[in-house]
């Protein structure tokens, strides 16, 4: 698989290292380009473009730690903070727009009604992304 472009969705939690060096992995093979995103969620009773200061920082924390993880493996990522109504159709939005084969995402591990989910963001951009889409999950032992 031909990889030129890679978008990956980070959001603090404990998958973004792996996603972030296995995005760095593909990607030096392919001499790909990284996208890293961070997407806070605006309220609906808010306008889009509001000024959510808090986030704003949250967000450049997160990405600040994945241009780290991508240092340390010895690549370069380039970061963006999005605004969106939801976190799902900004992800895939966001690779129409850029054109990447490869959407790389880490997902917790989550029980609903005692089953394992993915969740609603990884569950919206694997049916709408129009292009490959690798999920990572935490191991369950994490607990």
């Amino acid at each position: 698989m031909k990889v030129s472009r890679v978008l990956v969705p980070v959001n603090g939690s404990s998958t973004d290292k792996l996603v972030i060096e296995l995005a760095c992995s593909i990607s030096k093979r392919n001499k790909a380009k990284i996208y890293a995103i961070y997407v806070i969620e605006v309220k609906r009773t808010l306008p889009l473009d509001a000024e959510i200061e808090p986030e704003m920082q949250k967000g450049a924390l997160i990405l600040d730690q994945a241009e780290e993880y991508a240092a340390a493996a010895d690549y370069e990522v380039d970061t963006e903070i999005l605004q969106a109504r939801e976190v799902g159709p900004a992800v895939v939005d966001e690779a129409i727009e850029r054109g990447v084969d490869a959407v790389i995402m880490g997902v917790s591990y989550k029980k609903r009604f005692g089953e394992f989910t993915v969740g609603k963001t990884a569950n919206y951009v694997l049916r709408n992304a129009p292009c490959w889409v690798w999920l990572c999950r935490e191991p369950a032992g994490n607990l």
